[in-house]
């Protein structure tokens, strides 16, 4: 093949019509790459065009390149990473775009670039993902873990499929034949190849995890379950709305998913399996000609020919028409009954011919249908082919599988067993996990028992002194005791021994007067008998003596023993003391270092700690910095009031961190209020990028730039703070000011960006709230009575279904009236116990004033009941006049329903939830609930009972006239399509600036922050 022919075919095919790539143009650029063996060419030709600036343009770009990676030459692909970087930036360049083809070039970008890489790790699947069975098992090698990745690919590759399935139905109106349309068809046409990828995606992951629950618990796979249900029903819900589209249903035969998944829990499932299989048929039209090919079809405008034995029996009844060229009858002669025969005959064979054609085109139509039909066959019947031999080849590797089985059973066992140990020492590593825990909770528990015994022992030692004081008092005094004692054991013993002496001499006294008394003897009898007498007396009072002495020998014996057992009891606790204070100062230093080693354990867990707090705080910053990126972040908005509330609360929070950052130095005990600083400061920081990105949505585009990139270098700021606070060295020397400079900007910017309002004078607030209740409750009643005097009118006016109408409306506009006065009173009783719970020592006045955002939204509400309910009255009045539409007493009662939940949702704002009157006022809301239905349900069944006597005859038109009518009444409603979409949008604009204005004046976004 001539490659400038190819070249040509691309440029055809790549073009900015926004219609559908031709089939032709796709089938020569993939003829192209098989001849070139590769994409060298149509890279070449591709780098010359424009694709960043024209979005259709790299529409069909998108679309002929996916022909190519699934179809080509399988060197498309390696040949096509070489521009991965270029399809990534262009990709994320239209994803700036919220609308229209450049955010489907963003997602179809990356459905290839993911496409390309799949096939790039996994380079056994071929482009078009048609494998086998058996060639499914090679590609994972017999490897659970090989099957676990590749799963988790298909559910990447078949998410970003459905993406961009989902994206094309977003972006056009269902709502009408858009598959007839060039624009319609040009979206639609990529969607064939994404049903072929997604088929077999599906097919393959079921598959896959059929295999990977009888390798793996089902708690393991919980994931993939969740992962998969999600995208069974997206995938079922696509097919079945793509089957609907007329424009699919010639071009390809869409599978139909089942009902419900498959049951990965019950291997039998997969027996249940049926692969989905995406046929194309052969005489199938290409999808530029498919809309062309169904307007044809709408109205057949042929006029079928008269045929010529029909006009024959009209000459033969009335005549042949007058030819003044026919000499035959200008001469009067007539044909004769032979000629007139033959001719008839001629006509009825001419007519038997033309019909005969008729037959012959009916069933060369029949015989193409057939054809088709047989085609249709012999592709389902080589499917069956194909699928029969995928069922053989799946039988020969069941057996040869069977018979691996049959080897590895013994195997298995062994890795059952092995695996009941695993099992078994990961309960031990778990047990010991949790008695490493239960011990870190005794150490903690111990150290503080430690400090407790700290002071007990320290309690101990000053008692143990204050003993040993004692000790030292008590054996002074016990030796001086003693020392009294042995002094008046001498002094006694020198007693006893004068005494001895005395008595020694007295006896030797007495032994001289005996012998004085024996020499006297002799001289008288009574003086010897006197002596004998003396002498008894002094020989027992010498017993005595001797006895008292041994006494005292005995006396001084025990005392010396009981001198030897103090001296003893005294060394012994003079011993036990020494021992006692020697253990306790053991004990002493044994706790001082388990105590230091506690506290650098504390410490390492201090840093720890700090040190997860700030990882996962980078973590929260760096995911909102990429969320920026994210394309579906593009739809968020937030307000410029709550980004500046946003704003100030993070800088407190910086001031906050710096602070306890302040503190951690000062003393690293108190780590858990910088953890707790640092956890906010994310969540806080993370929050203001957040809100700033998605306020930069609602503003212009100069300063949605200025803002944005604010908010990048807030992060980037925020970022920098962390990595500082995560270095000991540089934890000193964290610098939040760069970062606050940042904060103060977008304050800055939101402050800008803040709506300005109208601003009531506070002095007129208590005035002004008093005086529209009372205009309220004036508008009501004075509601009521045009309502009653209305019905009365009516009554007398009307007759007949008119007047039932009118009055059951009237009734219950009435009915509305009085739910909406027994409202706008207990309304009033609830502010006023809130005023005078609140207000204290102030006025009313001041109270409103100090609460002028609630006061305005009072003010606001009672506005709109007033008005409400006037024009409510004003609708009811046209409506029984007949000059009114019964559409507009439903909107007006609708938004007095409306004004009233305002006015119900202003006085609860400050309310105390027990108060009786918050009860009656949220009752009479609920009575003016049900009023309201009334209202629209009468008004309903009475524009039912109006338009049910308004009866449409057509029995007197034509078929001409019929015609006519239902032409008028097509344009029509055609017309009122188009201006019910027109104020559609505009009311959807109204209630916008109704929504900012309301804003404005009563400060919503502040009330927000404030109830926040």
């Amino acid at each position: 093949m001539d490659l400038s022919k190819m070249a040509v075919s691309i440029n055809k095919a790549i073009n900015t019509q926004e219609v559908a790539v031709k089939e032709k143009h796709a089938r020569t650029c993939i003829l192209g790459t098989h001849h070139e063996k590769g994409a060298h060419t149509f890279w070449a030709a591709v780098n010359r065009l424009p694709l960043s600036s024209n979005a259709v343009l790299c529409w069909k770009f998108c679309h002929v390149f996916h022909k190519l990676l699934r179809d080509g030459h399988p060197n498309v692909i390696k040949d096509s990473m070489r521009n991965k970087a270029d399809l990534t930036d262009m990709s994320r360049m239209w994803g700036h775009l919220s609308e229209g083809y450049g955010k489907l070039c963003s997602i179809y970008l990356k459905l290839l670039i993911t496409k390309m890489e799949f096939h790039i790790k996994n380079p056994r699947f071929p482009g078009n993902l048609q494998m086998s069975n058996r060639q499914l098992d090679e590609v994972g090698e017999n490897d659970v873990n090989n099957f676990f990745q590749m799963t988790v690919e298909m559910f990447d590759y078949l998410e970003c499929e459905l993406n961009l399935f989902l994206a094309v139905f977003s972006s056009l109106d269902m709502s009408r034949s858009v598959s007839v349309t060039a624009a319609g068809q040009c979206r639609l046409a990529p969607l064939i190849q994404v049903i072929l990828d997604s088929s077999h995606l599906y097919d393959y992951t079921v598959k896959l995890l059929f295999k990977l629950h009888s390798c793996l618990p089902a708690e393991t796979l919980q994931g993939h379950r969740d992962r998969f249900q999600e995208q069974f029903k997206k995938l079922k819900s696509l097919f079945y709305r793509s089957s609907n589209l007329q424009y699919f249903k010639r071009l390809i035969q869409i599978p139909q998913l089942p009902e419900n998944p498959p049951n990965f829990l019950r291997a039998s499932a997969l027996s249940e399996h049926i692969s989905p299989v995406v046929v194309i048929p052969v005489e199938s039209s290409s999808p530029e000609s498919e809309h062309v090919v169904e307007t044809e079809d709408l109205v057949d405008m042929d006029i079928p020919a008269q045929p010529a034995a029909v006009e024959t029996r009209f000459d033969d009844l009335f005549g042949a028409a007058t030819d003044p060229f026919n000499f035959n009858s200008q001469n009067g002669m007539r044909k004769d009954e032979k000629d007139r025969l033959i001719e008839q005959l001629t006509a009825e064979i001419q007519a038997l011919k033309e019909e005969l054609e008729t037959f012959r085109l009916e069933s060369g139509r029949l015989c193409q249908a057939l054809r088709g039909r047989v085609s249709e066959l012999e592709a389902e019947l080589a499917e069956q082919s194909h699928l029969k031999q995928q069922a053989l080849g799946e039988s020969e590797f069941l057996r040869a599988e069977l018979d691996d089985l049959r080897r590895v059973k013994e195997d298995t066992e062994k890795e059952q067993r092995s695996l009941t140990e695993i099992e078994k020492k990961a309960q031990a590593n778990e047990q010991r996990y949790t008695k490493l825990k239960e011990k870190y909770t005794e150490l903690v528990q111990s150290h503080a028992d430690l400090l407790r015994k700290n002071a007990e022992v320290t309690r101990q030692m000053t008692v143990a002194r204050a003993a040993q004081d004692e000790v030292d008092s008590v054996r002074r005094e016990m030796q001086e005791k003693v020392k009294a004692a042995q002094d008046a054991s001498e002094q006694q013993e020198k007693a006893q021994l004068e005494q001895l002496q005395a008595l020694q001499a007295e006896l030797h006294s007495s032994r001289t007067e005996l012998e004085i008394l024996k020499g006297s003897m002799l001289s008288s009898q009574q003086s010897s008998e006197e002596l004998s007498t003396q002498l008894s007396a002094l020989e027992s009072e010498k017993a005595e003596l001797v006895e008292s002495v041994s006494k005292k020998e005995a006396e001084l014996a025990s005392i010396g023993e009981q001198l030897e057992r103090v001296q003893n009891s005294l060394a012994s606790e003079r011993e036990s003391g020494v021992k006692a204070a020697e253990t306790l100062q053991n004990q002493l230093n044994e706790k001082e270092s388990r105590e230091q080693a506690l506290e650098a354990q504390l410490e390492a867990l201090r840093w720890g700690a700090l040190q997860g707090a700030l990882e996962e705080a980078r973590r929260i910053i760096q995911d909102c910095l990429s969320t920026l990126d994210d394309p579906a972040h593009i739809s968020c908005t937030s307000s410029a009031d709550y980004l500046l509330s946003r704003c100030q609360v993070a800088v407190e929070c910086v001031e906050r961190l710096q602070a306890a950052r302040d503190g951690f130095q000062a003393d690293s005990t108190g780590v858990s209020e910088l953890v707790q600083a640092v956890t906010q400061f994310a969540h806080l920081v993370g929050d203001t990028i957040i809100q700033g990105s998605a306020t930069s949505h609602m503003v212009p585009v100069d300063q949605a730039d200025v803002l944005s990139s604010s908010v990048k270098s807030c992060g980037a700021e925020a970022l920098a703070l962390l990595t500082q606070l995560q270095d000991r060295e540089s934890l000193a020397s964290a610098d939040s000011s760069k970062l606050k400079e940042v904060l103060e900007e977008i304050k800055a910017s939101a402050e800008k960006l803040r709506p300005r309002g109208l601003e009531l004078q506070q002095g007129e607030l208590g005035d002004l709230v008093e005086s529209e209740m009372s205009a309220a409750s004036q508008a009501v009643e004075s509601a009521a009575a045009r309502i009653e005097e209305m019905l009365n009118k009516s009554r007398a006016v009307d007759t007949g279904i008119k007047m039932e109408v009118n009055e059951r409306i009237l009734a219950s506009c009435t009915d509305l009236m009085e739910a909406i006065k027994v409202l706008v009173l207990s309304s009033k009783d609830l502010q006023r116990d809130i005023v005078d719970g609140g207000r204290g020592a102030a006025s009313m006045k001041e109270f409103y004033a100090k609460n002028s955002r609630w006061t305005e939204g009072l003010i606001s509400a009672s506005k709109a009941v007033g008005w409400g309910a006037t024009v409510l009255v004003d609708a009811a009045d046209m409506v029984v006049q007949g000059k009114g539409k019964f559409e507009e007493l439903m909107v007006c009662s609708h938004e007095i329903a409306a004004s009233t939940a305002q006015l119900v949702a202003a006085s609860k704002v400050k309310a105390d939830k027990g108060s009786s009157n918050l009860a009656r006022l949220q009752q009479a809301s609920r009575g003016v609930t049900q009023a309201t239905a009334g209202v629209v349900a009468s008004t309903k069944s009475g524009k039912s009972q109006i338009e049910e006597t308004e009866t449409m005859d057509f029995s007197s038109m034509t078929l001409t006239q019929i015609k006519r009518q239902e032409m008028d009444s097509q344009v029509l409603v055609l017309e009122l399509e188009t201006r019910l979409q027109r104020e559609r949008e505009r009311l959807g604009e109204l209630r916008k600036k109704h929504y900012e204005l309301a804003g404005v004046a009563e400060g919503w976004g502040e009330e927000e922050e404030g109830t926040g």
